[in-house]
């Protein structure tokens, strides 16, 4: 089994004739894209028709150069073959800004653009897609501004996010007299020796001290290109501009942060008593929110995640569990941490292989294997989606996060009903109420840490020093007294790659949004049992085509109704009360 992922399917190397074959019919396209846009007049049904298939083709196109090219660069970040494609691909595609933006206006102009919809097949696939473009186009401005915008984010935002991956991922560490980097010092959070996991958190503070300024800038740089661009559009913030491209209701997020905030304290005695347990008594230091617990030090390799994962799932739905041995046998994944690759896991559509691609930094605990069912649970919903049309591919960040935390659960659960031995399995429930606190305690910190910095932002420039300040105030927040404020982590702004994104703001209600709508859909599971599993594959489905509020209807979930969240984060905190019971 490969310890690498294989690009090969995409592109031999940037040298292959496909690949300016395929750079080529880019920038065909977009000379297209601009005659489309230069004339308007005619059917605006052939109009829509063209528009649609060109829109189709061009990002298919455009989306396998691209994931060639980031791909390479997140697992070496010095690649500068990669650094110069995706800025050439970058300025070619900015071009497109300015008749896309005219498209828009021609579509925003239409009176009855549900009748022309509906009068083609093509236009009715494409519905919702057609729609959302309407509606975006009340926050579009000129074609000759946007195509501004789009040209100097190349060496604005983006390449300020650039900055921060490339300080982040080659910092050198010092550590017990060696030479490490921020990933490998990270994952010795989860190392079963407290003193490892001390010295390791220390460590990894005075790395973030040497490039603090760099990112501060780099923050600062795209908070404020992002506060701009609001105000430009007519959004009345990026919370606002975030929630209309998610699709997602205002009520929605209040109903969700609202359930989070009466159940905070909840989390609090779990960290107290997981902080007892280790020997502590003003909470949980920071370096110890990861710690292992006697029980839980079972150790894996790839091949071992492998035959876990897809003996488990195997008793789910053979479909996943077909997909999940490919994702192995066919080296979709890059598993294991080095020098100049990006921290922490992602998962990557590849649209036009209909496959996707995983990025982890595995150090073979449990947490290691549940990541990786975190990450093909994207790749489910990517197969899930794989035969909509690439325009109807586009999922929304809140239901993006539903079927990776599902696997998650699914998991941990089926992990948890093994045990019998009464403190493996308290480490076991333990290990998923770790990573719950994430999406419910620190997801919040991140939240109420994002809305300081877009609060503060545009009066005033906000030093390293003032984001550490920020940041420790979220923090005290949201974790309560869980945590020993003696020891929090003032630069979790500086490693969160989230925060540095000049079109994706609050890349960070979607965790919490995630892991309690895929808790409530496997209480469903539970319910109905197998007849469950096609009606969750068609809601996977349709998130590339409905609002987040229709795609839960598929399942018969009103998501503005508090009792609903109420009702998932219950099911952790019964979690919690029998960990505590453990404990004692």
């Amino acid at each position: 089994m490969n310890r690498e992922w294989s690009l090969e399917k995409l592109y031999r190397g940037y040298d292959d004739p496909k690949f300016a074959e395929d750079e080529k019919a880019v920038d065909e396209m977009l000379k297209e894209y601009e005659a489309l846009a230069a004339d308007l007049s005619g059917d605006p049904k052939e109009i829509l028709v063209k528009a649609v298939r060109l829109n189709r083709d061009l990002t298919l196109k455009a989306d396998t150069l691209f994931s060639f090219a980031q791909l390479n660069q997140s697992v070496n970040t010095s690649d500068a073959a990669a650094t110069a494609v995706i800025g050439r691909l970058s300025r070619k595609l900015s071009a497109a800004a300015a008749p896309r933006t005219a498209l828009v206006q021609y579509i925003s102009s239409l009176e009855d653009l549900q009748s022309v919809i509906d009068s083609d097949p093509l236009l009715k696939e494409h519905e919702f897609f057609l729609q959302n473009i309407q509606e975006d186009a009340k926050y579009t401005l000129s074609p000759e501004v946007e195509k501004a915008i789009s040209l100097y984010e190349i060496s604005g935002s983006s390449a300020w996010s650039d900055l921060q991956g490339f300080l982040t991922s080659t910092v050198p560490v010092e550590y017990n007299g060696q030479t490490t980097n921020l990933s490998d010092i990270r994952n010795k959070a989860y190392d079963p020796d407290p003193a490892v996991r001390k010295s390791a958190y220390e460590a990894e503070l005075k790395a973030y001290d040497r490039i603090k300024d760099g990112i501060a800038f780099a923050l600062n740089s795209i908070k404020m290109e992002v506060i701009s661009h609001c105000q430009l559009r007519g959004y009345e913030s990026p919370l606002d501009e975030t929630l209309k491209n998610a699709h997602m209701k205002r009520e929605t997020l209040d109903a969700l942060m609202g359930a989070i905030e009466e159940y905070l304290p909840k989390f609090w005695e779990y960290m107290k008593a997981k902080g007892r347990l280790l020997g502590y008594e003003n909470g949980l230091p920071f370096y110890e929110m990861f710690a292992p617990l006697e029980g839980n030090d079972a150790v894996y390799t790839a091949e071992d995640a492998k035959e876990y994962l897809v003996k488990l799932f195997s008793g789910f739905d053979a479909e996943e569990t077909e997909m999940i041995a490919r994702a192995f046998d066919e080296a979709w994944i890059d598993f294991y941490p080095h020098d100049g690759k990006v921290g922490g896991a992602f998962c990557a559509p590849v649209m036009a292989l209909k496959e996707s691609r995983v990025l982890t930094n595995f150090g073979g605990t449990l947490g290691d294997v549940v990541t990786l069912a975190h990450e093909l649970g994207h790749a489910f919903h990517n197969h899930c989606l794989r035969d909509n049309s690439v325009l109807n591919q586009d999922v929304s960040m809140p239901v993006a996060e539903t079927a990776s935390t599902f696997n998650e659960v699914v998991a941990m659960n089926a992990a948890i009903a093994a045990e019998k031995d009464p403190a493996a399995r308290r480490a076991l429930i333990e290990s998923q109420l770790m990573d719950a606190n994430q999406i419910i305690c620190d997801i919040y910190s991140r939240y109420l840490f994002e809305t300081a910095v877009f609060e503060n932002r545009e009066n005033e420039f906000l030093f390293a020093d003032r984001l550490c300040e920020l940041m420790t105030e979220a923090q005290k927040k949201a974790y309560g007294d869980g945590l020993d404020h003696t020891y929090l982590h003032p630069y979790m702004w500086a490693c969160k790659s989230h925060y540095y994104s000049g079109h994706l703001s609050f890349y960070n209600f979607p965790y919490a949004f995630g892991g309690l709508f895929a808790r409530g859909l496997y209480a469903k599971y539970l319910q109905d049992g197998p007849s469950f599993v096609p009606l969750y594959k068609k809601l996977l489905k349709a998130t590339g085509t409905t609002t987040v509020e229709g795609a839960a209807l598929v399942a018969g979930i009103d998501l503005t109704d508090i009792n609903f969240w109420r009702s998932s984060l219950q099911i952790l905190a019964d979690e919690i009360d029998e960990f505590i019971g453990l404990c004692k």
